[in-house]
């Protein structure tokens, strides 16, 4: 049986994940008895609410007598480094691209990734459906791509095959699949294009280790591709890392077989494994022969550019809503964490209940307190800050490299928002269906926030892409929200009464009833500077009755936090504290007398 390893390429939302699962309904891997599920790769409850692909994932299906194993990788920057180890898993890529909106930022990185390592592309133009596709139009598009980003003649001479994924219709160059189509052409596509991997099954065993996971049951598990050699269940290994080489027998030794990985005897060259018994097994590690060890070129991952903390939550209503409350418990998840997930890194504070985080952006980072705090974890973290370098005896700080396609009315928005944070505007490109593509840098910490912002005022329209680019000396000061925090300054139950005139003095975070305690956030103070309130007043019960006294109240309703933008949010002082059910902004020390006596 021949063997094709394929990864998906695309920008965020063009339907990579939707054709996996066309391409496992058509070879049958769906079997009758068995439930369907709707993008079946995002298998993560995030993935399914953000709509993004958070994970690179494998699936394998057989088409005729070709296994095609498929790669998922994610289209958002914050997992880019996901995306970069999927490629070197892989002999070719297929380059979605949707009919209407044609090549977008993220495909222009993930594709010049692909370039570089010289791996040939099928192109999909999807969702041929769409009432504004332009299939012709965008096909122009792709070959500029190509021609822009120094591609040689063979790349650019690449299959053509239009799709309708959700459906499982295909069909070869550009057109619109007939009722009676399948996705015959494109598996013929990619058997034509992709070559056979070009290893030894024979030769003397080398194995690369892509990505980690982790399982209850077998502990740390490797995933990687066999890049010349036969890798065999029962038989001795050595696993190469920078220092050394450790002798171990290969105990559980799994391939995948349609989305499920199932106990394998061997695997042979160009193929893909996932193997346990290896606790110390890191990203870039080479599984090769015990008798003649040699590691094969490590890979090298994106260093974390934010940092935050992560600690034990002490607030008054500490305890109540959370299952995992102790140090104990948070580092042993973190630890858990990073078993799997290479790019974060954990580091000791002065406190012993508190640990640092660093990760490659803040989605990455909100990605996991959201799922910590959906396995019952009660937390309070920083608001994040960047990794900082000495160079020649000189402060820098990340600088990002961020793409914006975002409607035309909407061009001066980004542009306006960006000049405060630092970024200077690399290149504007309009598009044909009005759009523009906005291309610039700018300090990471910059651009802190700047996700949130730009989608709030573009009306959710705008597609931010941004990826490391190096580090810049550091800029100095960079402006912070514009009020300071309303705080409560006793512990007690909002009532309507004080919220009805505390609304005047700004805008309030809290609902009537709701529970607060001396410390905690209420809202934002529409001046500079913090300011201590009492929403917990209630009004004087008297027997004078007047017309004027007894006016409805009219509460505006309070401003929606979420994860992101209560970490952006928040001042260095303060802290946000993350329970199952609610999220509360509070200062990190909590009595007034205390605070007033560390500003003295």
């Amino acid at each position: 049986m021949s063997l094709r390893t394929i990864a998906l390429v695309a920008h965020v939302d063009h339907g990579k994940t939707t054709l996996v699962d066309a391409m496992l309904r058509a070879t049958g891997t769906f079997r009758a008895h068995e439930a369907v599920v709707d993008r079946v790769m995002d298998s993560g409850d995030q993935e399914r609410e953000r709509g993004i692909t958070i994970l690179a994932k494998a699936a394998s299906v057989t088409w005729g007598d070709t296994r095609i194993n498929l790669v998922d990788t994610p289209g958002h920057a914050d997992f880019g480094g996901e995306v970069e180890r999927a490629l070197t898993m892989v002999d070719g890529v297929l380059l979605l691209v949707d009919a209407a909106e044609g090549p977008l930022p993220q495909t222009r990185y993930v594709l010049s990734k692909a370039l570089a390592a010289d791996l040939p592309a099928v192109v999909v133009l999807n969702k041929v459906d769409r009432h504004d596709a332009r299939a012709d139009e965008v096909l122009d598009q792709i070959y500029e791509l190509f021609l822009d980003l120094d591609a040689s003649d063979h790349h650019i001479d690449f299959e053509i095959v239009s799709a309708i994924a959700r459906e499982g219709r295909a069909v070869r160059g550009v057109g619109y699949p007939g009722d009676d189509a399948d996705l015959t052409p494109l598996f013929e596509a990619i058997v034509n294009t992709i070559p056979e991997s070009t290893g030894d099954a024979d030769a003397l065993l080398q194995a690369l280790v892509t990505n980690l996971d982790a399982s209850d049951y077998l502990g740390r598990l490797a995933i990687g591709r066999v890049v010349q050699g036969t890798l065999r269940a029962g038989t001795q290994v050595a696993l190469c890392n920078d220092e050394d080489a450790i002798k171990r027998k290969l105990t559980t030794l799994m391939g995948f077989e349609g989305i499920s990985r199932v106990e394998v005897p061997e695997r042979v060259a160009g193929d893909l494994f996932v193997v346990a018994g290896f606790p110390e097994v890191e990203v870039g590690d080479t599984i090769s022969d015990p008798d003649s060890p040699k590691p094969l070129p490590g890979l090298t991952v994106d260093e974390p550019v934010l940092r935050m903390t992560f600690g034990v939550n002490t607030s008054p209503l500490a305890g109540r809503e959370g299952k995992y409350l102790t140090s104990r418990h948070i580092r042993d998840r973190l630890e858990r964490e990073i078993l799997g997930n290479v790019s974060i890194k954990l580091a000791e504070t002065e406190a012993r209940d508190v640990i640092e985080v660093a990760g490659r952006g803040e989605l990455q980072l909100g990605v996991l307190i959201e799922s910590m705090r959906r396995e019952g974890f009660e937390l309070q973290v920083s608001r994040p800050e960047v990794v900082v370098r000495e160079f020649d005896g000189n402060k820098h700080e990340p600088l990002e490299r961020a793409t914006v396609d975002v409607p035309d009315e909407h061009v001066g928005t980004v542009t306006q928002a960006l000049a405060p944070r630092k970024g200077t505007v690399t290149d504007l490109r309009a598009g044909e269906t009005g759009r523009t593509i906005v291309s610039f840098e700018a300090p990471a910490r910059g651009l802190i926030g700047f996700r949130s912002q730009l989608l709030t005022a573009s009306r959710g329209t705008a597609i931010m892409h941004q990826h490391h680019a190096g580090w810049t000396p550091w800029v100095g000061e960079l402006p912070t929200r514009k009020g300071g925090a309303m705080l409560s300054d006793r512990s007690g139950t909002c009532t309507a009464y004080a919220m009805d005139n505390l609304q005047q003095r700004g805008e309030l975070f809290v609902h009537p009833g709701e529970e607060v305690y001396e410390g905690m956030v209420v809202g934002e103070n529409a001046r500079s500077g913090d300011m201590d309130v009492n929403i917990s007043r209630e009004k004087q019960k008297t027997n004078i009755r007047a017309a004027a006294q007894d006016d409805a109240i009219k509460l505006t309703p309070p401003r929606a936090i979420t994860l992101e933008s209560a970490i952006e949010w928040i001042a260095d002082d303060e802290l946000v504290e993350v329970t199952p059910t609610k999220l509360r902004l509070r200062k990190q020390v909590l009595r007034e007398q205390d605070r007033r006596r560390l500003k003295r």
